[in-house]
C-alpha cells in the first residue's frame, strides 16, 4: 500500500488556520478509508501541535498523530494558496504541508523516520521547488513515495 496517493494531494488548499489546514488534509485520510475515527486523529494531531509547532522552516509544516485511530501509515500533502503563520522555527509562514498518520500499533518510531526521511530531502533547494511548482498531481505522489520508500516497514 502506497503511503501517499493522489487522493491525498490538494495543490490549492485554501485554508486561513493550522486547524482548517489539519481538518482539510485529515479528512482526505478518513475519505480512503484509513481512520477508524476522524475526530480522535484530528484531537491527537492538534494535541501534538501544541506541545510544539510542527513548522520546520523554509515554509513547510509537518504535523502529525500517532493514534489507535489510524489503520494504515499514510501521509497527505497540501500546497496552501495562501500561506499560513505556523510559528515556524524559522518564524516564516507556511506554504507546504505533509500532514502524518500513523497507527499507534506501528513498530518503532515510524513517524519518527518518515520525518527524518522528508527533512533529509527537505533541505534541497531544488526538491522544495519541485513541492512548490509541480502541478502534476502523480509526479508529486511518485517523488513523495519515493522519498519515504525506505523510512516505511511494510
Amino acid at each position: 500500500m502506497e503511503v501517499i496517493t493522489r487522493e491525498l494531494v490538494d495543490l490549492n488548499l485554501e485554508a486561513t488556520s493550522v486547524k482548517e489546514v489539519v481538518l482539510s488534509l485529515g479528512e482526505r485520510i478518513e475519505s480512503i478509508g484509513r481512520l477508524s475515527n476522524f475526530d480522535g486523529y484530528i484531537d491527537s494531531v492538534m494535541e501534538r501541535e501544541e506541545l510544539t509547532s510542527t513548522g520546520i522552516g523554509f515554509g513547510i509544516a509537518i504535523p502529525h498523530g500517532k493514534s489507535e485511530h489510524v489503520t494504515s501509515c499514510t501521509v497527505a500533502f497540501a500546497r496552501l494558496t495562501s500561506p499560513i503563520e505556523w510559528e515556524s522555527l524559522d518564524e516564516q509562514p507556511v506554504k507546504i504541508v505533509f500532514l502524518l498518520a500513523v497507527p499507534e500499533a506501528c513498530k518503532g518510531d515510524e513517524h519518527l523516520k518518515i520525518i527524518a526521511a522528508l527533512s533529509r530531502k527537505l533541505i534541497h533547494e531544488d526538491f522544495r521547488q519541485q513541492l512548490e511548482t509541480l502541478e502534476d498531481e502523480q509526479e508529486l505522489v511518485e517523488m513523495i513515495n519515493e522519498t519515504l520508500a525506505n523510512a516505511i516497514t511494510k
